[in-house]
Parts: structure tokens; sequence; C-alpha cells
């Protein structure tokens, strides 16, 4: 990748960025670039936040949709196999676009039709028909949340931490016009419907924007670095988090080479040439590869999981400490002291956890685990715990359609020298204690 390519991309951005209007360097770009690489556009906008140009990713995030229109018809298309195979992470997340796309179509009828209407008790109807849309296309919410939350960590782990971080902060952005929009359509029959219609054309507007970035911008960053195990991880946890109208047609499985043992077969054979070392010859379409490799030695376990260790007062194995964390009636999550997610417990299973945590997540920097409008919230708390300016965090909130009474802390870990360890997060449904109201002793008569 040519280092000149990327200076004149940064260039014509920064030019934005002070006020230049995208029809003055659209000819410019299109003189330099005949097709752009989304990675180009990833290490351009890190560099843009990582440099001492004044530009902050709040500011890349206001002109994202200049970034876009400017890349529109530029961007490199990537093709990789079985990317458009049913049930294959990027398949469905096209999908799900498809069918909120459908369901933006049926909102925009509705509201012109509720428009034309006179009966009152037509109007009430439609009415319940277009909060039951509008609820359909809220499901967008779920395909953000696997994307920032499966997507991101692994882009992060490569280096591409600034798309996600912008991304995400629009993502946010498109969710409060959905909520005023929706919040306006609720107010039916005692609010105008062009007042409604404009609220959601507003969302609308910036919603396909978005579903512009994520398919021609998103997914070709994607498609270039992740590998067919991350791709493997994030459709093992989509189910965590769910999917948004549709779900996958079929699991997604591909075709896997064995190197782990000797196998003969029409389209491959695995032969010793010397000890410890094998080759295996690969037939596939475009040809014949022969690949020698040494099998990966594997290492016996040294430390015995049930036996015993001194722990504290007593003493417990590595499998009696793993049962009862996760048999502790909370969510457990442990921060070190580098700020980095390092542990939680599976006091639940995945899809009914208040907070959702999936193994990809662990080793990301505490920061990245949030939403950028929260980041200096968590900035506070870090360094306030850090400081030892205070012990512990608590909030609580109602989590209205799950029927929770959700209480969360966050409380510092120090060592027996006072030291700063790292930060404990633990998450509990409060609401049947609330509810207690007389001594009851269960099972004892």
């Amino acid at each position: 990748m040519a280092t000149k390519r990327i200076e004149v991309l940064r260039d014509i951005l920064l030019r934005l960025h002070n006020g230049e209007s995208a029809e003055s360097v659209q000819a410019e770009f299109d003189e330099h670039f005949s097709g752009v690489s989304a990675i180009e556009i990833s290490l351009m906008e890190h560099e843009l936040i990582n440099s001492d140009s004044g530009v902050t990713f709040e500011d890349v995030m206001k002109l994202c949709n200049v970034h876009a229109n400017l890349f529109k018809g530029a961007i490199k298309t990537v093709e990789v196999e079985d990317s458009e195979h049913p049930g294959h992470p990027v398949q469905v997340f096209k999908q799900e676009n498809l069918a909120l796309r459908a369901a933006i179509i049926r909102v925009r009828r509705i509201l012109d039709n509720y428009a034309k209407l006179d009966d009152g008790d037509t109007k009430v109807a439609v009415l319940k028909g277009l909060l039951r849309q509008l609820q359909l296309l809220g499901q967008f919410d779920i395909h953000y949340k696997r994307k920032e939350e499966l997507m991101f960590p692994i882009m992060e782990r490569y280096g591409h931490d600034a798309p996600p971080k912008v991304m995400w902060g629009v993502d946010d952005e498109i969710r409060d016009l959905f909520k005023l929009a929706k919040e306006e359509a609720e107010k039916l029959p005692n609010s105008e419907i062009d007042v409604v219609k404009e609220k959601f054309e507003v969302f609308v507007k910036e919603f396909e924007e978005m579903i512009f970035k994520e398919e021609s911008i998103l997914l070709m960053i994607l498609l270039e670095t992740f590998t067919q195990d991350d791709w493997l991880s994030i459709a093992k946890d989509s189910d965590t988090y769910g999917y948004a109208i549709i779900r996958p047609q079929e699991e997604w499985i591909p075709h896997r080479e064995d190197f782990e043992t000797k196998i003969t077969s029409e389209d491959s054979e695995v032969i010793e040439v010397s000890e410890g070392e094998l080759t295996k010859v690969i037939q596939t379409p475009e040809g014949e590869f022969t690949i020698t490799y040494k099998p990966k030695e594997v290492k016996e376990e040294t430390l015995n999981r049930d036996t015993p260790q001194k722990i504290g007062n007593g003493y417990l194995s590595l499998n009696q400490i793993d049962l009862i964390l996760n048999h502790l009636p909370m969510e457990i999550t442990f921060v070190n002291k580098d700020e980095v997610f390092q542990y939680y417990n599976n006091h639940c299973s995945e899809e009914e956890m208040i907070f959702k945590r999936t193994p990809g997540q662990v080793g990301r920097n505490v920061e990245l685990c949030h939403p950028p409008k929260y980041l200096e919230k968590v900035k506070t708390i870090m360094k306030n715990l850090r400081d030892r300016k205070k012990d512990k965090y608590e909030m609580w909130f109602k989590s209205e359609s799950r029927g929770k009474f959700v209480h969360v802390t966050y409380a510092g870990v120090y060592d027996e020298n006072g030291e700063f360890q790292g930060v404990l997060e633990y998450v509990q449904d409060i609401a049947p204690y609330r509810e207690i109201d007389s001594d009851y002793y269960r099972g004892i008569e």
C-alpha cells in the first residue's frame, strides 16, 4: 500500500474537516483513485485521530456521511469464499439490512395511508399496525449490538480501532433519532402526522447511510482482514444477541482441511515424509497444492484442576473456584489494573445475561467495551477507583421490557499493600428482594 496514497486521502479529509465542501474535493479524489481499499480508509482514520492534526474521533463522526459519500462508487469490492453462504455472518448481516429496509417501506406506506383516513376506528387499527412495524424496525438495535460486541473487538485486535469508535458513535445517534420518531408516532392521534413523518425521515436518512457504510466500508475491511476462525467465532456467538427480523436460514459449516490426522481421500492425501513431518496434497479448482508441516505438539496440563490449593482461609481446587464463581447469584466481570477486560463468570446462559458477554470480548480494553458517549464516565470511574478517591460506584435502573430491577456495582480491587489491581463489576436483578415484605424460611418447617 503506497504511503503517498494514504497521505493524499488524509489530506483530502483534513480539508473536509477544515470546511471545504465534498464537491470541491470530489474531482481531485476521482483523479487520484480508481479503487480505494476499505483498509486504507481504516488506516487513514486511525492516522487522523492519533495524529497532532487536532482532529478527534468526534470530528470524524460528524463528517462520517461526507466521507461515505466521497467514497461511493470508488471502494474496491472484496470477494471471499463462503461469505454469501446462508448462515455466514456477512450474509446474515446483509439479509437483516434487506428486512429492515422492507420495514421502512411498510412504515412509510402506513404513514401515508394514515394521513388520508377520516374514520376513527380505521385510524385506530392502522395505528396499531404502525406501532407494530416500528417495533419490528426497532430490532435494528440487535443488528447494531452484534456489530459492536462481536465484530468490533476482532477489528481492534487487528489494529483497526478508529472505524469501530466512529461507527459506534453514529450508531448511538441513529438510536436516538429512532427513539424520537417512535415517541412522536406513539402520540398519535394527538400529534401531527406531518411531524411524525418528518422525524421518521430524519432517522431513515441516517439509517440508510449507515447501511452503505456497513456494506461498502465495514464489511470490506472485515473481509480483507478476518480469518475463517474469526467468522466462525462471530457465527457461534451471534445467538447470544439474537437477530433483527430474520434468522439465519441454516448453520454455516465451512469445509476445513484436516491437518491433525493422516487421511487419504479423493481430494486430499497426507503422507509422512520424515519423522514428525507430514506432507499434504490438496486438490482445488485452482490447482494442486502441496503443504509440508509439523503437527503442533500437545503439551500435557501440568496443573491438576482437582488438586486443592491454599486460597485465603482454606483450600480450593481450580474446578471448585470455577464452580463457586459460576454459582454466585450475580454476573461478575473483572477488569485488571491495565484496564483490560480479563474475566466474566457463567452465572447464567449468554442469552439470559443482563450485560451480555462473549469469550471474544476478553482481552479488550475496557474503554472500547462501552459506547463512545459513555467514554468519559468510564475514564472517571477507572481513575477514581485507581486513585482510591472512591472504593466503589453503584447504579441501578429498571428494565421494563425484561421485568428486572438491575443493581450494578463497580468496586476497586486492592492487594494487601493497598495497591490497585483492577475493578470488579457485579450485576444482579434485585427485583425479587425488593418484593420481600415478611420473614420467610424457604424449605424449613
